[in-house]
């Protein structure tokens, strides 16, 4: 038996997310199905990040287990041909039979982008959040500091999660702004449901000074989902990486 670890990028547009589920196309459904066929086998991947429905990707974990004899190196480009064009592996290695990609230790980086301008732009609409009301992207800024280190987000998770425990680290934010197109990249430890959304609602009713930056002080101490802003909507988010320790 061999495992082998891919990286996976995707365009949530058309998908119900990652994981399996009775009703509707998931991304983890297609690729069981195309991994089957290719290796004439029952295979269930193992994901890291279980993104949300319409969420995109661009290095996503996955492992599989195999009796295959297949390079590993080879997956990649096997795999490709079965998938449909919105689904692709950008990487396939073997990797130690004792390998979890959920619990080894590890960093996700998120980006969330904002199309800030009064009017839409069409080819931007898929991956990109339109909002016409003018953000300070200093002001942003200047909020997003108070999130970074180990806190207690509770206020920034969605009420419909089960996790217990809801202390996370932030290692660095940064916001920037390119024409109309603001970009707020997170790097952590690990995200809650909604987590970067939320955040990104905040950081927008900030930018549209709706709340004062040291605001975000006072959502983190609430504990408190209510005190936090709403919750992006999920076609400007995309997982970028996910980078383990060596």
């Amino acid at each position: 038996m061999r495992r082998i670890m891919m990286v996976i990028a995707y365009d949530g547009t058309n998908y119900c997310g990652w994981q399996i589920q009775p009703n509707g196309v998931t991304i983890e459904a297609m690729i069981n199905k195309a991994l089957s066929e290719l290796l004439d086998e029952p295979i269930r991947v193992i994901g890291v990040s279980r993104t949300d429905s319409g969420v995109h990707a661009l290095g996503n974990v996955a492992v599989f287990d195999t009796r295959a004899k297949i390079q590993a190196e080879k997956v990649a480009f096997a795999l490709n041909t079965k998938l449909p064009r919105d689904i692709r592996i950008q990487d396939s290695h073997e990797v130690a039979l004792d390998f979890h990609p959920r619990f080894t230790k590890s960093y996700k980086i998120y980006e969330y982008k904002i199309w800030n301008h009064t009017f839409s732009e069409p080819t931007k609409r898929l991956y990109s959040l339109f909002h016409s009301i003018p953000l300070d992207v200093e002001l942003m800024d200047r909020a997003a500091q108070y999130l970074i280190g180990e806190h207690d987000f509770k206020s920034f998770c969605s009420a419909k999660t089960d996790v217990t425990d809801t202390v996370r680290k932030i290692y660095n934010i940064d916001i920037t702004k390119e024409d109309k197109m603001i970009t707020i990249q997170i790097r952590g430890n690990g995200f809650l449901y909604n987590m970067i959304r939320i955040i990104a609602g905040t950081l927008m009713e900030v930018g549209a000074k709706a709340y004062e930056p040291e605001y975000i002080k006072e959502i983190l101490a609430a504990k408190d989902r209510n005190m936090a802003g709403p919750t992006a909507k999920p076609e400007g988010l995309t997982l970028v990486k996910i980078g383990y320790d060596k």
